[in-house]
């Protein structure tokens, strides 16, 4: 928290905001739905690239704010399976913009010991992204801080698909497929996050509620936050406000929370009591 509070200003709102999160219960994972960004252009007069653009602002921001945290993973939806059916033309500028971003920021994600990955189907992407993206990689994997993962070519099921084939494909090079068991740890390690917490928080710009195919086996227990901000105007004070709803859940985890737990024992305890008698 004290390297968010050196990028602060004393008393202004985002101060006022961190002074209110409790730095023992911050979440370990945020995943980010980047959402907005055509409508933002929209409400402008502008054409969809000039939203890509914006939210481009967003994301450094995001990345700033959750490493100053101290958070151990960020994972954002960058570029769905799906997406390829949007214009050509778009699509090849969102990796234009892709490239721009990982040139500019890696000098600023190694000042800060941010670890790049990314997850997906990531030999369908054009040779030119995969090899900037290889080179962002190898220059921040000896970094310790927070992990920065994007989703590209991502999609939720794909992921799952790929997992049990994967499963499936070392049985029959090991010789074990008569005896094959697949159960939830094995398909955990064989997801694209294996070595990542699962995500503690998922956040969705732009107030649509859906989860858009994203992550659909980690989230199982993550906290939804939905916000109607559209990603380019995400800020500092969005992401803190998101930190302090999540701190107000009750994270049960499909159990009982310690009160209602006591409070069951004690109805349990009298039930028995009752029997006896």
């Amino acid at each position: 928290m004290k390297d968010l509070f050196a990028a602060l200003k004393p008393g202004s709102p985002d101060w006022l905001l961190a002074e209110a999160i409790d730095p023992r219960r911050l979440p370990a994972h945020i995943a980010i739905i980047m959402d907005g960004n055509g409508r933002w252009a929209r409400r402008r007069n502008l054409p969809r690239a000039a939203g890509h653009s914006a939210g481009i602002e967003s994301v450094r921001i995001t990345v700033e704010t959750c490493s100053r945290l101290g958070l151990q993973a960020l994972t954002l939806y960058a570029f769905s399976l799906e997406n390829w059916k949007r214009p050509r033309a778009e699509v090849d500028m969102l990796w234009r913009l892709l490239r721009i971003y990982l040139r500019r920021e890696l000098p600023e994600l190694m000042r800060n010991g941010i670890q790049f990955t990314c997850m997906g189907r990531l030999d369908g992407l054009p040779p030119h992204v995969r090899q900037e993206l290889e080179t962002t990689i190898d220059a921040t994997a000896r970094n310790h801080g927070m992990r920065l993962n994007l989703a590209l070519n991502y999609s939720g099921r794909a992921e799952l698909v790929d997992a049990v084939n994967a499963i499936v494909e070392d049985a029959r090079i090991e010789g074990r497929l008569s005896d094959l068991h697949i159960d939830e740890e094995a398909i955990s390690q064989r997801l694209y996050t294996a070595g990542l917490p699962d995500p503690d928080l998922l956040i969705r710009t732009s107030g649509e509620k859906r989860l858009s195919n994203f992550l659909l086996w980690q989230i199982a227990y993550a906290e939804l936050y939905v916000t109607s901000t559209l990603w380019p105007d995400f800020r500092r004070a969005d992401l803190l406000d998101a930190i302090l709803d999540y701190q107000k859940r009750d994270r049960r985890f499909g159990g009982l929370s310690l009160d209602s737990e006591r409070g069951a024992q004690e109805e349990w305890a009298e039930a028995v009591s009752t029997i006896s008698r």
